[in-house]
């Protein structure tokens, strides 16, 4: 009796980054509910203060249109982890021309967005931490990436990583 081999299994979620997913969304709550400032001051006062808050509330808009545009580009690729689903097909298309990541993107103009609408030091500094994090985030999903579509190398070499333009 000929047994047929079992097909190797799924990674696990873990082995596809959750531990990544995990420091985001803690990353997340403390921009969002942490302290904005030590003083619990605004950086800024008066009517640059007044316009700065409604700028942020503008881009915080924009980011979250944009990373929405982002992930529906991605459409059945989409997942919170940063290893790519089994079967993922490459996206260069749209958005992803102009960034490589533009969900990262969205999300750290977001949280640029929300430092300029508390204009806390803290804020800012957690703007700096959520950067460092992505930055750190988007060379491990390279990597996966790059052993999953060999034309991946040669996007990176055409394409911003985090800042369109930029980075």
């Amino acid at each position: 009796m000929d047994s047929k081999p079992n097909p190797p299994s799924p990674p696990s979620i873990f082995a596809r980054g959750a531990l990544y997913v995990l420091i985001q969304a803690l990353l997340l709550v403390l921009l969002f509910f942490g302290p904005s400032s030590l003083s619990g001051e605004k950086i800024w006062t008066g009517s640059i203060s007044h316009w700065l808050f409604w700028l942020g509330w503008i881009l915080f808009t924009t980011s979250i249109i944009f990373s929405g545009v982002a992930a529906f580009q991605l459409g059945s690729n989409l997942t919170p982890l940063p290893g790519p689903k089994p079967g993922a097909k490459f996206v260069r298309r749209g958005l992803y021309r102009l960034v490589r990541h533009p969900i990262y993107f969205g999300v750290i103009m977001l949280s640029f967005a929300w430092f300029l609408i508390t204009q806390g030091e803290l804020t800012l500094a957690y703007v700096g931490l959520i950067f460092i994090f992505f930055d750190i985030k988007s060379r491990k999903e390279e990597q996966w990436l790059v052993t999953t579509f060999p034309e991946y190398s040669d996007y990176q070499k055409h394409v911003r990583k985090l800042l369109p333009l930029i980075y």
